[in-house]
């Protein structure tokens, strides 16, 4: 008879919870879809409060690390979080007693993935992370199974859903950043550091993952280009849909001819595409193979029932036997990541404040010609006795060249406020 695969769960928040809750509402289920008994032998957390689940016939470990090196556990299931301290020791002691691990955490496997990929892969156990990336968004599994006889040649999303909901609040209501960067507060939307949402961190985390499953490369947080929502303005949002488009905080990769291009920084994608349509805190992903084609997965990328249905999928692959090298291929055969030289061209928007006078659109306009960046669309909003907004669109440039003409810009004398320079995504 097959023997129950045992979990031991490190971390009772909002999704260690909702992994508990699965468990025991869907037990017979489980079995019968992996043709094995799931049952949780033991259990660790800061407290022993009530959360609101049963708890009592599951043994407790104050600390994690004893836990994951319990024999009644096979698999240890970290969802504590954090990129050191107790995740990252139980995760170590997990794999060097030879347990399977599943996790929650895409900051540790972003800054450690690599040297944890390599000792798993040595021991001959696996980490599983579908609940890392995108919530319930089934991303990983699609990258390492469904379009595993694709190159990849480009991964592209909106991964932070708070960040999303920002930037669609400000549109929908009028409102300033401050005012909704307030309100997720009280919402408690944000992370204990707020930066690792607005600051594009977190989404960061979960891009340099994907490049990791899509190029075949080791992990590489620091090759990432990364810049936040912070000095998106409501202006900024109305006025590029004034011009047809929306303000998204962007992951993006692609190969290019001098390595992999990876960003996670605000962009403006067309108000009509998938990405300019998502509202609220969804997330979206879109995966571009060469053979597939365009694959686009949306879904919730937050809270106790997607990230709790991530997580048991791992484990349900674990119970049925299903083992994959932790990044797709062993990691001993992973390419150093080469970070590309600059960004593919792409059109931007450039919003700015010009003094009222004569010929001062006319100095910027020769400043963007000098630069070879040539003016797609502009318009001049309405103007008080000494500034003049303008916005241009401009046809497709290298960041390079647009920084140059900014540098130029200052010394015209014609600006009374400094340019805002947005990416326009082909999407």
């Amino acid at each position: 008879m097959t023997q129950p695969l045992r979990l031991g769960i490190a971390g009772l928040g909002t999704v260690g919870v909702g992994v508990v809750r699965i468990v025991q509402r869907h037990a017979d289920l489980l079995a019968a879809r992996t043709g094995r008994e799931i049952v949780i032998s033991a259990i660790s957390a800061r407290s022993q409060r009530d959360r609101g689940v049963r708890l009592s016939s599951y043994a407790w470990e104050n600390d994690p690390v004893a836990l994951a090196v319990r024999d009644d556990v096979d698999v240890f299931v970290e969802l504590m979080g954090g990129s050191e301290g107790p995740a990252k020791s139980a995760i170590e002691a997990a794999i060097a007693s030879g347990k399977d691990v599943v996790t929650a955490n895409k900051a540790l496997l972003a800054l450690h993935g690599q040297s944890l990929a390599t000792a798993a892969e040595a021991k001959g156990v696996t980490i599983r992370y579908e609940a890392a990336v995108a919530g319930g968004i089934p991303v990983i599994k699609a990258l390492t199974e469904g379009l595993v006889g694709n190159e990849i040649t480009r991964v592209m999303g909106v991964m932070n859903g708070t960040c999303n909901y920002i930037l669609t609040r400000m549109q929908d209501a009028g409102l300033d950043y401050q005012t909704v960067f307030a309100e997720c507060e009280k919402l408690g939307y944000l992370e204990a550091d707020p930066t690792l949402d607005v600051g594009g961190i977190d989404a960061g985390h979960k891009l340099a993952i994907l490049v990791s499953l899509a190029f075949g490369t080791q992990i590489d947080f620091e090759a990432l280009t990364i810049e936040g929502i912070e000095r998106i303005s409501v202006e900024d949002i109305e006025q590029a849909a004034d011009m047809g488009y929306r303000v998204k905080l962007l992951g993006v990769a692609q190969k290019t001819g001098r390595g992999i291009d990876a960003r996670m920084t605000p962009c403006l994608v067309p108000d009509t595409s998938p990405l300019g349509q998502l509202p609220g805190a969804t997330n979206m992903v879109v995966l571009e193979g060469d053979s597939v084609g365009k694959i686009v997965l949306r879904g919730a990328g937050a809270g106790e029932g997607p990230t709790a249905s991530a997580v048991m999928s791992d484990i349900c692959d674990l119970a049925r036997g299903v083992r994959l090298p932790v990044f797709g291929i062993p990691a001993a055969k992973l390419a150093p990541a080469a970070k590309g030289v600059s960004a593919p061209p792409a059109a931007w928007y450039l919003r700015m404040k010009l003094v009222d006078k004569p010929g001062a659109l006319a100095k910027i306009a020769a400043v963007l010609g000098d630069a070879g960046i040539s003016i797609d669309r502009m318009r001049q909003y309405g103007h008080d006795e000494q500034d003049a907004p303008v916005l241009i669109v401009t046809h497709k440039a290298s960041r390079d060249a647009l920084d140059l003409a900014i540098a130029a810009m200052a010394g015209t004398g014609v600006l009374s406020s400094d340019p805002v320079a947005i990416r326009i995504e082909d999407v």
